[in-house]
């Protein structure tokens, strides 16, 4: 039998963000969350070890006071820049403590989106172009990627943050506002991108080398917008949003976004664990939106949709993420 192993965890909790725009912890956890993991750890026969969030772990590691740990698996997602999602994985790095999941490089490229989406074409992942500005004044003569409507996001956030039902735009007065939006609410360039008219969907990844794709899960769009429902939640008027799920994931379409989504997994050097999204274009390809290396493990999410429809529980599915890690790190 396996030794029991102790695995540490870092997190960042709802409600801790330091201040920001409304949605500024929208990537923060649940203790629920957290509670999951543990319970994954357990069932897989190790001990779990709560470090709590980055800056709780650098403290501990300052004052010599880090319990002793054979890994750590790390779900928190720092604040304010495009490194942040690097800071758990560098001070494990720095303590000599193997991480779960992708490096501190890989969260940093992929959080920028215009870096990923550079990237990701270049492997041949196919994508719908886009443009970045600092500045609703850089529109004037800009290049757009494609005509009205337009989508327009921060471009270094995650889980939907900065997205308004009017981040689809369609006239060039819109896309100004939105472009002063952004940059002023989150201090970042704006990502301007063609709003492609078809089905979203989003591919669960885990394991290594390769990847293995877990059964594609179609994401509902509000039905007056086409946005995804998932990216508006903030935003839900009293009665809620109507919805719609516009397309049919036939076995060709699904095994190509497997496969486009393991290329993307690659590009980026992911490890262990990744969720990338998809939209189709007007003749119904698939262009690739963005790669989530440390995507959300919540009891209302991804993971736990997946695990109930393969017949599992969250944490078993878990488990089984968790080593697949451990065997990546020739720990278990």
């Amino acid at each position: 039998m396996a030794s029991r192993l102790q695995i540490g965890l870092v997190y960042d909790l709802l409600g801790s963000a330091p201040g920001g725009p409304p949605d500024a912890d929208a990537e923060y956890e649940p203790i629920e969350t957290v509670e999951a993991l543990e319970g994954a750890i357990r069932l897989a026969g190790h001990a779990p070890v709560r470090l709590g969030s980055p800056r709780e772990l650098l403290a501990a590691l300052g004052r010599s006071a880090l319990p002793k740990l054979d890994a750590a698996w790390n779900i928190a997602e720092g604040f304010g820049t495009r490194n942040r999602e690097a800071w758990a994985p560098v001070l494990l790095e720095l303590a000599g403590i193997p991480a779960l999941g992708s490096d501190a490089l890989t969260l940093s490229l992929s959080l920028d989106k215009a870096w990923t989406l550079a990237l990701v074409a270049a492997a041949g992942v196919p994508t719908a172009g886009h443009v970045s500005v600092d500045s609703a004044a850089a529109l004037a003569g800009l290049a757009l990627p494609g005509p009205f409507p337009l989508f327009v996001k921060p471009r270094w956030e995650g889980t939907a943050k900065g997205i308004t039902p009017g981040s689809r735009v369609e006239s060039a007065a819109a896309l100004g506002r939105e472009v002063a939006r952004v940059v002023r609410d989150y201090g970042q360039p704006a990502l301007i991108e063609p709003f492609l008219p078809g089905a979203e969907y989003t591919v669960t990844l885990i394991g290594n080398a390769p990847p293995r794709a877990l059964p594609v899960l179609q994401r509902a769009l509000e039905a007056e917008t086409g946005i995804g429902l998932h990216a508006l939640a903030r935003h839900a008027p009293a009665g809620g949003f109507v919805h719609v799920l516009p397309g049919t994931l036939e076995p060709v379409l699904e095994r190509e976004l497997q496969a486009l989504a393991a290329r993307a997994f690659g590009a980026l050097a992911c490890r262990d664990f990744a969720r990338a999204d998809f939209r189709l274009d007007a003749a119904g390809r698939p262009r690739f939106l963005e790669l989530n290396p440390l995507p959300t493990f919540a009891r209302d999410g991804s993971f736990a949709v997946l695990a109930e429809l393969l017949g599992r529980t969250l944490e078993d599915l878990l488990a089984e993420v968790l080593g697949l890690g451990l065997a990546r790190l020739g720990i278990a």
